[in-house]
């Protein structure tokens, strides 16, 4: 939605609910990246895999954005991602389990 898309449901918990609220001030977004259900979940299992952090989905979608970032700002920047969720709540969803 904050791409210019229409609302509807997705993968990605913890992004949203796919409306914006009144609340939101589109004004202090500077630039939006759009990241598919399928590279936030298997970015979260790379994590996983690669460094032992089982992040949840939306921490996966925050990486393959900060990645995108970092790549068009070129070498000697850095570029901070929050994954703000905890796999373990997913141990049981098709991220981790099923």
């Amino acid at each position: 939605v904050l791409s210019g898309g229409n609302p509807g449901p997705h993968k990605i918990q913890g992004i949203g609910a796919g409306f914006l609220p009144n609340t939101m001030d589109m004004s202090l977004v500077s630039e939006v990246e759009k990241v598919s259900n399928d590279d936030a979940l298997n970015a979260a299992r790379a994590i996983a895999k690669s460094d032992g952090l089982m992040i949840g989905i939306s921490g996966g979608a925050s990486y393959v954005a900060a990645k995108r970032v970092a790549k068009r700002l070129g070498a000697g920047k850095k570029v901070l991602f929050i994954a703000p969720d905890n796999g373990e709540r997913y141990l049981s969803t098709e991220l981790y389990g099923a």
